[in-house]
């Protein structure tokens, strides 16, 4: 597979009944549908997505649920056809149906064009995360027409808002109807499976085995209103950047979270890196892009993305506020929000936006068992490392359920990429797209995944 990324889609199918067959059609009719995710604005989409993934289970026998929370789509769906070991718990896989916004003006092709050109799927959710799910659809409804049941039972679920933090997708869902994960002990999804390669040749593949947690909040502060022309002591504004000062001045210490710890070693050992932990992001810029989202994990990280203040400029407004996207180290969200709150001072005053716990769960088990085998006979010789993710997935709504039943979750998009592919920038990037050669090998991971989990 030396010439991977440049052969045709042809050349990459087998025959109708191979993993990868439809791999890239059912991408491309994905992108094709428009499923923007505008926040509190709303949504579009996610319901055309839900309905059209349900024609092609329903093409196979397999029953769908769909949900609905304040107009938004959640699907459910169990793979368990004759042959399936219904012993053994159940293994999740999901995706989301939503993405970012886009502006058209700003793309080589057009964001919803699902268009092929050099030898890329190109379009928004073409990574994230609309791939993935070509990659399980495909798998999964050419392992029905080989009659290859799964080892076990899988459940396929597609999330509506996680662009939003999931509120109204895997966070409802788990609040709402968490009989939807029963019998599930294990999660695969996003962000993690992709490649890395090093200078030697040999491809690394990082798995997410760990988040970060999310706080939004807004804090306000209140003041005297006044005229622009004279001094005013309680200036509501003033007071608000005292405080985001003070919290953007704070030295948010290393807490050497396990995983981060685990990866930086293998990093460093497989580079032959040194690594400094004062200026991370430089130190690890060999390994390319990721570089910025490991460079995060370290400790935890506040914001500021949103100001709002005033409406005239010769006016003292009485309050000023400030939104701030916070995330935390798995374990220590606590001390975060009680640092941010006491650095503020006591003028201030706090209101969540969202809140999403992070994610951590053990590198063992036999879904990661599974990946490692996965991987190795795709790509023979390849090294599985588990990383810390700087972001979010809809693991955050369901890893820890109502009851305190807790499901290991896992970031395991299989992509083997081209070694100069920036694909980090392409996350809620211009000209988002993923190479067809990527698309074929990770479908195929994802069918001994089906095999052997």
């Amino acid at each position: 597979m030396s010439d991977l990324f440049s052969m045709t889609l042809d050349d990459l199918v087998d025959g109708p009944d191979c993993p990868q067959a439809e791999v890239v059609d059912i991408c491309s009719r994905m992108i094709q549908i428009d499923s923007q995710n505008f926040g509190s604005q709303g949504a579009r989409g996610e319901l055309e997505m839900c309905q059209y993934v349900t024609r092609l289970l329903d093409d196979i026998g397999v029953d769908v649920t769909i949900y609905e929370s304040e107009g938004r789509a959640t699907l459910v769906a169990e793979w368990a056809p004759g042959g399936t070991d219904m012993t053994r718990p159940a293994l999740l896989l999901h995706g989301h149906s939503d993405t970012v916004p886009f502006e058209a003006a700003d793309w080589t092709l057009h964001p919803l064009s699902g268009e092929v050109q050099d030898n890329c799927v190109w379009g928004r959710g073409a990574i994230d995360m609309k791939g993935f799910l070509a990659m399980v659809l495909s798998a999964i409804r050419a392992r029905h027409r080989r009659g290859e049941a799964p080892s076990r039972p899988i459940r396929f679920i597609m999330f509506a808002d996680e662009e939003g933090s999931g509120t109204l997708g895997s966070t409802w869902l788990g609040a709402h109807h968490p009989e939807a994960f029963d019998g599930v002990t294990e999660a695969i999804s996003e962000v993690g499976g992709f490649s890395l390669t090093t200078p030697h040749g040999q491809r690394v593949y990082v798995v997410q085995s760990a988040e970060k947690g999310l706080w939004w909040f807004r804090m306000s502060a209140t003041g005297s209103a006044g005229h622009g022309s004279m001094r005013n002591p309680d200036n509501a504004v003033t007071h608000l950047l005292d405080a985001l000062s003070r919290i953007d001045a704070h030295h948010w210490p290393d807490l050497h979270h396990p995983v981060q710890e685990e990866f930086l070693d293998q990093i460093a050992s497989i580079w032959g890196l040194t690594i400094d932990r004062d200026n991370l992001e430089s130190s690890l810029s060999p390994i390319g892009p990721l570089s910025r989202m490991v460079a995060a994990c370290c400790a935890h990280s506040v914001t500021p993305t949103v100001l709002s203040a005033g409406y005239k400029v010769n006016v003292v407004p009485t309050r000023a506020s400030a939104e701030i996207d916070a995330r935390f180290i798995p374990g220590a969200e606590e001390d975060m929000m009680s640092t941010i709150k006491s650095l503020a001072g006591p003028e201030i005053d706090f209101e969540t936006i969202s809140f999403k716990p992070a994610a951590s769960a053990p590198f063992t088990g036999p879904a990661v068992d599974a990946i490692r085998r996965a991987i190795d006979a795709e790509d023979p010789g390849a090294v599985v490392l588990p990383y810390l993710n700087s972001a979010g997935t809809d693991a955050k709504g369901f890893a820890v359920l109502p009851n305190g039943r807790r499901i290991n979750c896992y970031g395991c998009t299989p992509l083997r990429l081209p070694v100069d592919f920036d694909f980090i920038s392409l996350f809620h990037g211009v000209d988002e797209r993923v190479p067809i050669g990527s698309l074929v090998v990770g479908t195929k991971i994802v069918d001994h995944i089906l095999q052997e989990a």
